[in-house]
């Protein structure tokens, strides 16, 4: 149950990242590196959710 609720956050951060990146993406200059910070938060929101996806399937709960 603690799992798929973990899951459902971590699926949530990432949607809210890319819609950040969009939003940075349309309205910061150039120079700004807050584009680059959602894209780094969004790489390792979607590594951390592969992992969690295997952990589940892997012990049985997911599966």
């Amino acid at each position: 149950m603690w799992l798929k609720l973990l899951i459902g956050l971590v699926f949530i951060g990432i949607v809210a990242s890319i819609a950040a990146g969009a939003g940075f993406l349309l309205k910061d200059d150039s120079n700004s590196r807050r584009l680059l910070a959602s894209l780094k938060w969004r790489i390792g929101l979607t590594c951390l959710l592969m992992a969690l996806l295997v952990i589940g399937f892997w012990s049985g709960e997911l599966g």
